[in-house]
């Protein structure tokens, strides 16, 4: 409809696709961790359903004259679920709300909640539209397995509205047997209890159900058609093109190739988790710079601890592939005790050559074909690392 319009949005928890859209540049974004003033971090509980926990965690909301909030997300049944509330906890008000009751009935149920005329109100999701009742500091879910991470956020959130200890039950069925991604969910629900955890939540939203479609309505998803890497390739075209950029004028980067003999992985022992060692091998593909590799390997020794020579030749590489970008050289290859290097366009100074026959003398040798290439013979007293970044260095 306009062009010109600017748009803020404000969430607790952005769903998988706009969050996805902050990080690859459509949108901007920031974070607020400030949490209001004198609030408490919600105390979280995941456990199977048991009745004797749930008796008591109503009773001991009721002794301090709380409230309760109850998540039964079945609108069949939820009357019932209402009287087995009564039954469990005689000295409780029991009332209960759905989103099929009319917009009277959900009003008056509510506002006898907010009166204190009732004091445990059973009710569906229509719980994690914006509710907020400070006297109600427990909350409890049945079924949480089905809910999703985001709602889960959400829902907590509906208590600890004031400066009083709150507590969250999120259970699931007895002997249940959680799926992968259930069981994930659930534990990030229990590890993200702190302020500003909305965003971590977020992102392992992210990482547990992909990001969904850039136009359209399906908000989770992975892009199984083209690849995440090649979805982001092609999303990052469309930006530039959408910003007047003209794509025939800007190159695509290409990959370095480095081969030479030196370890350079992340052994099992220092990382055991595949997924994290994907990760971190990611994170330093990505770089492209030395703060860039600085910021990672601080990560890297915060997580884990000292690294192991072979990843420390892991960041040296990087550092190489970063050398050799600027210097316009595309592959590094060693070959016995010979490093190749060759260079991407046939423009050599020959300057540099003049410059490298006097360090090297008769180690070097220029092959000046259509793209040329330098051939070191290695000293093989020295690190073979060191010795290639010195010759980057020189060029």
């Amino acid at each position: 409809m306009k062009t010109n319009v600017d748009v803020l949005t404000m969430t607790a928890t952005p769903i998988p696709r706009t969050l996805h859209m902050s990080i690859v540049g459509v949108r901007d974004m920031s974070v607020i961790y400030e949490p209001p003033q004198d609030r408490i971090p919600v105390k979280t509980y995941v456990l199977e359903y048991d009745e004797e926990v749930i008796r008591n965690a109503i009773t001991n909301e009721l002794e301090r004259n709380g409230q309760v909030f109850y998540l039964y997300n079945r609108v069949e049944g939820i009357e019932k679920k209402a009287v087995k509330i009564e039954e469990l906890v005689p000295e409780a008000k029991v009332s209960y709300a759905h989103g099929q009751m009319s917009g009277q009935e959900l009003e008056e149920i509510m506002l006898d909640f907010i009166d204190k005329k009732t004091n445990v109100i059973v009710c569906t999701t229509i719980l994690e539209s914006g509710i907020d009742i400070p006297n109600a500091n427990t909350i409890i879910v049945e079924n949480a397995d089905r809910l999703g991470l985001a709602q889960l956020y959400q829902i907590r959130g509906r208590v600890g509205r004031s400066n009083k200890e709150s507590f969250a039950y999120i259970t699931y069925k007895r002997d249940r047997l959680l799926s992968e991604v259930a069981d994930k969910r659930l534990k990030a629900i229990k590890d993200f209890t702190e302020f500003g955890s909305g965003f971590k939540i977020a992102m392992r939203d992210l990482e547990i159900r992909g990001a969904g479609s850039l136009i359209g309505e399906v908000q989770h998803g992975h892009m199984e058609q083209v690849g995440y890497d090649m979805y982001c390739k092609l999303l990052d075209e469309v930006m530039k093109e959408a910003q007047g950029v003209n794509l025939l004028d800007t190159k695509e980067e290409e990959d370095i190739q480095i081969d030479i003999n030196v370890s350079s992985y992340i052994p099992d022992e220092y990382i055991e988790s595949s997924d994290m060692k994907i990760t971190i091998y990611q994170d330093i593909a990505l770089c492209r710079n030395e703060e860039e590799i600085l910021d990672v390997t601080d990560e890297i020794i915060d997580r884990f601890g000292s690294m192991p020579k072979e990843v420390e030749n892991l960041l040296e590489i990087a550092r190489i592939k970063n050398l050799s970008r600027e210097k316009k050289v595309n592959k590094i290859i060693q070959k016995q005790e010979q490093i190749v290097f060759y260079f991407v366009s046939k423009d050599f100074d020959m300057q540099n050559l003049t410059k490298f026959l006097e360090i090297y003398k008769n180690r070097i040798k220029f092959s000046p074909s259509a793209l040329p290439y330098i051939t070191l013979k290695l000293d093989e007293e020295r690190a073979i690392i060191k010795q290639v970044k010195e010759f980057l260095s020189l060029i």
